[in-house]
């Protein structure tokens, strides 16, 4: 079964028996639920978009003339980022939206991710509210002369990087200045418009395109991790570059590739541009329970308060906003600038990545080599049908009772003697658990991880 229904949207592989894949029935009934939700709370109006994936035209056209024929009317970015649509939201006074992306899944997932009239993810209660009525198939369609409207609009993106250039700590004129040459890998995705036409806007002197045209065939695995971004790092070298650029299938996480041709480091995306933010202004800062303790250094060393917040971007913010925090994300290259929007947003982050960069008159590996120095190993265990998974964690948890452990989502062991931590949690999107562990160096943190993952079998056995 590869259909996962979950309070932030579903997700799933295209085609299949219908309630086992992403199938159209699947579709229709979801984007119906959350259509008769936004209803439900008065709402008229809804913003759509969707990733360059094969699938994502076939799916936009299912949800509008779904949310069409409820009586609501549907305006349609087209292609576009997740953090284009969000903007797109409060823009158009919309009343929630819909982002048609499976993120950094493989080119079969596609999803519908839910938005508030905030242009923000839905809460847990509203998530759940809304899977109540799809397994109800709680919804009224409209008769004939009360359906909804359908308007397509293709400016957004240039809207947004307009916004993007107007925000008060980008510094178009230090990044003129640098003549950078930048290489750019958007996972033929729509990253591979909206990039290059940032870095041009922002005076980038060289974008050297890969994989920018966004015809939604994936040249490699579309999560930006090390492992599967051989090639730019290849590029970079090669046309020497000063950095490679590298996003998600829907923008909304950016890696970075040193001069060097060496991963910046997605952990440290956040943590460098937390760093130039919190040079400009003081403040708090919040990540996920996954994420590096290098943003907690960096914002205690600037005076402000570091809160770690349970895995998920709607839990990111939710905390953002209890602490006031001036900017926060995850570690998987997410950045959430809070007076910009709440939502993570790679073209905002590479517009200050940039800035700071430029400021420095550093190379991106002599300011990767300010910043603590951590590593995390990131791991997966595949769940297996009738394994008790929460029984697992609740032993996991006993095993280690005597160091610091916090349940706010799943077990996190924080050994805080040694700087070292791990935690592990079931994956929201996918059937697997995830075992995070981080270290002072790659051999201990792959060591810690191993002997939480040797527990788990044992445990389990």
């Amino acid at each position: 079964m590869t259909l996962i229904k979950s309070i932030s949207g579903i997700r799933g592989t295209i085609g299949g028996k219908p309630g086992d894949n992403l199938t159209p029935v699947d579709v229709v009934k979801f984007a119906a639920a959350f259509g008769s939700w936004v209803q439900s709370r008065k709402g008229k109006k809804i913003v759509i978009g969707r990733d360059a994936r094969l699938s994502g035209e076939t799916v936009s056209q299912l949800v509008a003339a779904t949310l069409q024929s409820l009586g609501l009317n549907v305006i349609d970015l087209g292609l576009s980022t997740t953090p284009t649509v969000e903007l797109a939201v409060t823009w158009e006074k919309a009343h929630g939206g819909i982002i048609l992306t499976a993120s950094h899944n493989p080119m079969p997932w596609n999803a519908l991710k839910l938005l508030n009239e905030k242009g923000e993810f839905i809460s847990a209660a509203d998530g759940a509210e809304v899977l109540r009525r799809a397994q109800a198939e709680d919804f009224v369609f409209s008769e004939v002369e009360a359906l909804g409207s359908y308007t397509k609009k293709d400016k957004y993106i240039q809207k947004h990087i307009d916004l993007i250039l107007q925000y008060k700590w980008v510094d178009v004129k230090a990044i003129k200045k640098a003549k950078f040459k930048i290489a750019v890998d958007a996972v033929n995705s729509t990253g591979g418009v909206a990039v290059p036409k940032l870095l041009k806007a922002l005076g980038v002197k060289k974008v050297v395109e890969l994989y920018c045209d966004p015809t939604g065939y994936f040249p490699h695995n579309p999560e930006p991790l090390p492992e599967h971004l051989t090639a730019i790092a290849k590029k970079v070298k090669k046309e020497r570059c000063d950095l490679g650029i590298v996003v998600d299938p829907d923008v909304d996480r950016l890696a970075l590739i040193q001069e060097d041709g060496k991963p910046f480091g997605e952990e440290y995306t956040l943590v460098a541009v937390a760093d130039y933010l919190l040079s400009k202004r003081k403040g708090n800062t919040v990540s996920n329970l996954s994420s590096t303790r290098a943003l907690r250094d960096i914002t205690e060393k600037a005076k402000g308060t570091y809160t770690a917040a349970a895995v998920g971007e709607v839990n990111v913010v939710t905390a953002m906003k209890e602490t006031k925090a001036v900017i926060g994300g995850e570690g998987n290259g997410g950045i959430i600038v809070p007076d910009f929007h709440y939502g993570r947003d790679a073209l905002i982050g590479i517009a200050l990545f940039l800035s700071h960069l430029a400021k420095s008159k550093l190379k991106a590996s002599a300011l990767r080599a300010r910043y603590p120095s951590y590593f995390i190993s990131k791991n997966k265990i595949e769940l297996t049908p009738g394994l008790d998974v929460d029984g697992i964690l609740e032993k996991v948890k006993a095993r280690y009772a005597h160091e610091k452990i916090n349940t706010a989502d799943g077990v996190k062991i924080d050994f805080e003697s040694a700087r070292e931590w791990v935690h592990l949690r079931k994956s929201n999107t996918e059937p697997i658990i995830r075992i995070y562990a981080e270290s002072q160096n790659e051999k201990k943190a792959n060591a810690l991880a191993q002997r939480i993952m040797d527990d788990i079998k044992s445990l389990a056995s």
